[in-house]
């Protein structure tokens, strides 16, 4: 059997969820089952250079080539051409991580990832260019002419049956996994250096967009700073900027608090676990996930949680942390003010949080994925 596997997504070198989910995917699946076949199609002008030790592997073939992506995806939508099985020189299953448009011949089957649908529910949380860029992919004449399509979510598989009228048995749910061993991490007095870490803080981490409710985090922090009159704790807000991400400097920048508003930037993965270790509380009242690995990975270092009761979170969280309406800015200060005073409290959540994540690993993920593709 031979698989080709779509990998454009790893051509900027950035670690957001397409990319963890495809690297550590890939990172277990393909070296399952040697006797199959793998052909990655690696696509892009620029594009950085791979060093992953899965390209190592005898039975995996990097098919490189250096067309320009605005070109190609012109031509594969306009024209559904060329087939990128052809390219790859024949494979009979083509799999795609993410939703990049990929024609494919009539005989070769495709498997297709669907992340979420918040470029359908939520477009207000997207600049001009992206929601350009989602309606240029086709993502749902992608989902229809998939032979199969996994899901990363319930919540995700409940919105390709409701939004594109997808056939429910055609969808796979296969839940992301979280690396269960932690790898090397610096030094904490290093990292609480380098970001410039306060003693006390509450955490957030990930992209600096609308979607993930910043501002709310903020309000609330205003509101716990007034109520609790503590003048060591901070807010801490790291990861890079996504888009439409003005309005949350802005609002942290006209903030009476300001001074206690921390924004660290792009955050080294090595240094990830730490920053999670050392935060008192850490909040994500996302309003739309299709998994959220950040709420897992603060429950992994030991970190108490206060995350959105909306879409899939409440899948990964389970009852290990504490949902909140993601619109009630109240409610989360409530949550955060009880889990600073109620010592009880917060032990339990940790406790429940390492065993919720347990339930979650890639070498599953890579299991039930191949699964899938072998099905085909």
């Amino acid at each position: 059997m031979i698989i080709g596997i779509d990998i454009r997504m790893l051509a900027r070198g950035t670690r957001s969820g397409i990319e963890e989910y495809t690297i550590n995917l890939l990172s277990n699946m393909l070296k399952m089952d040697r006797n199959i076949q793998y052909k990655l199609f690696y696509n892009g002008y620029k594009k950085v250079d791979l060093k992953y030790d899965f390209l190592k592997l005898s039975n995996v073939e990097l098919k490189e080539l250096k067309i320009p992506n605005r070109l190609l995806d012109f031509s594969f939508q306009y024209f559904s051409y060329p087939k990128v099985d052809k390219l790859l020189g024949g494979v009979d299953v083509f799999f795609s991580p993410h939703i990049f448009s990929a024609p494919v011949s009539k005989n070769c089957k495709t498997v297709t990832t669907f992340h979420d649908l918040s470029f359908e529910n939520h477009k207000e949380f997207y600049s001009l260019g992206k929601n350009y860029w989602h309606f240029s992919m086709n993502p749902k004449k992608k989902a229809r002419k998939s032979d199969k399509i996994i899901a990363v979510s319930n919540s995700t598989k409940n919105d390709l049956t409701k939004i594109y009228k997808i056939d429910f048995e055609k969808i796979k749910v296969v839940y992301s996994g979280i690396n269960q061993e932690q790898g090397v991490e610096n030094n904490e007095s290093e990292v609480r250096k380098k970001y410039k870490l306060p003693e006390k803080y509450i955490l957030y981490l990930g992209t600096i967009e609308p979607r993930k409710n910043i501002v709310s985090i903020i309000r609330a922090f205003e509101k716990l700073k007034y109520n609790t009159k503590d003048k060591d704790l901070k807010l801490v807000i790291a990861g890079s900027k996504g888009w439409l991400y003005k309005n949350v400097f802005e609002v942290a920048e006209n903030s009476k608090y300001k001074k206690d508003i921390i924004f660290t930037g792009f955050v080294d993965d090595e240094d990830k676990s730490v920053l999670y270790k050392l935060a008192g509380i850490f909040v994500y009242p996302s309003f739309y996930e299709g998994f959220g690995f950040p709420p897992l990975e603060a429950m992994q270092n030991k970190t108490p949680v206060i995350t959105s009761n909306l879409s899939s979170l409440s899948e990964a969280v389970g009852d290990a942390a504490i949902m909140v309406n993601p619109y009630n800015i109240d409610e989360l200060a409530r949550a955060m003010e009880n889990l600073l005073s109620d010592e009880n409290l917060k032990n339990n959540l940790i406790e429940k949080g390492i065993q919720q994540t347990k339930k979650f690993s890639w070498q599953k993920c890579a299991e039930e994925t191949l699964d899938v593709l072998k099905s085909l």
